[in-house]
């Protein structure tokens, strides 16, 4: 019988997790054919995108909802410092509200939307409200579902494009897993300044072992429930840091309660959040700069023996395997494989069914009971 992160797939079955349970341990896979796929598409991307990054007035918008948007979060500073262009990760949920601090009529726009279903009422209303105000911007969707109302309103298009994740990305799940991970390293792909797709073969590979080595002792570790989780991560880390703790939140119906925050930032009050059940990972930068911030918060912490435990994860971490010379937005998702692992046996330790941690509904797989208001009726 398979086993998956510990348990067999009956076992995951039982308690309403078995999805969950293989849309984790598939990623590696997934990013196999995510690489094969972009290999074949890069020439109808790049050619949509037309050198746009490469112009200073370009403003580039990477928004989403929730887990979408912490993609935009992770990898928009690194796209930034790449091009000339303007490219900022506003989450479809601000956008909404005030566009008119974010939407520059007249420049020349390019808005890239995260969308594991398509059928977000936010992500569908940004979208509308940009064809609005700026008619001649471009909108690139990165998603994972061909049906989805997002592709669908797209096709024909000719200032949009589609670009599709492999089907099994698109989470049966509650919680967004290998959805996340695919559009993250597709965007650092199709937007990076250099031809980086070979990458994310490369990341597959360095996954797969991981996972095997990673998975027992992640599992004793998350077997019991937590009284509370802290994640840290500096820079691209820091929406690393803010998916981790969504995850749990989401994984274990609110029950865990989880924040994120930098290891500089972590020292300004929210510290106060430790005591003896508290767990504490911080996720390792691969800046050389940023490591000795992080190590000295770490040193500090275990000193204060206020945290119950704390642990890193990243190279040359508590757990963390070795790694190319890569920024930390492209490891991400490596480090997201060990987050992802502990909310899922929290929610099984607090015998709820990951699958769907909401049996009453009150939060749901797509968000619903949205009313979208014109922007110019206030």
């Amino acid at each position: 019988m398979t086993t998956l992160l510990q348990r067999s797939q009956q076992a995951w079955s039982d308690i309403g997790g078995l999805h969950t349970a293989e849309e984790i341990v598939h990623q590696p896979a997934l990013w196999g054919e995510l690489s094969t796929r972009l290999q074949d598409g890069r020439e109808r991307v790049a050619a949509f995108l037309e050198g746009c990054l490469a112009n200073p007035l370009q403003r580039v918008i990477l928004t989403g909802a929730g887990s979408s948007a912490y993609v935009g979060e992770i990898i928009a500073d690194e796209l930034n410092a790449a091009w000339p262009a303007q490219v900022r990760a506003i989450a479809t949920t601000t956008l909404l509200t005030h566009p008119e601090l974010y939407i520059e009529t007249g420049a020349p726009t390019l808005l890239v939307s995260f969308a594991r279903s398509g059928d977000s009422p936010e992500s569908l209303a940004v979208v509308e409200l940009v064809r609005e105000l700026l008619p001649d911007a471009r909108l690139l969707n990165i998603t994972c579902n061909p049906e989805g109302r997002l592709a669908r309103d797209s096709a024909g298009d000719r200032k949009a494009f589609n670009l599709l994740m492999p089907a099994a990305s698109c989470d049966r799940g509650f919680a967004m897993t290998s959805s996340f991970t695919c559009m993250l390293l597709a965007a650092l792909a199709v937007l990076g300044k250099e031809d980086q797709v070979d990458r994310i073969a490369t990341l597959a590979r360095l996954a797969e072992p991981a996972m095997t080595a990673w998975e027992a002792p992640v599992a004793a570790l998350a077997a019991s429930e937590a009284g509370r989780v802290v994640y840290l991560g500096s820079g691209p880390l820091e929406g690393l840091a803010k998916e981790s703790a969504l995850k749990l939140l989401e994984l274990t119906a609110g029950r865990v309660p989880a924040m994120a925050n930098t290891p500089l930032g972590f020292r300004h009050g929210p510290k106060s959040v430790l005591n003896a059940d508290a767990l504490v990972f911080v996720f390792g930068s691969a800046k050389k700069l940023a490591q000795r911030y992080e190590a000295d918060l770490v040193d500090e912490l275990r000193r204060d023996g206020v945290a119950g435990r704390i642990l890193t994860i990243g190279p040359g971490g508590d757990i963390g395997i070795e790694v190319p010379n890569w920024s930390d937005a492209w490891l991400a998702p490596l480090w997201l494989l060990v987050a992802q692992q502990v909310a899922l046996h929290q929610s099984a330790a607090l015998q709820l069914r990951p699958d769907n941690p909401f049996a009453s509904g009150t939060v749901n797989r797509v968000v619903k009971g949205v009313t979208i208001y014109r922007h110019d009726e206030h």
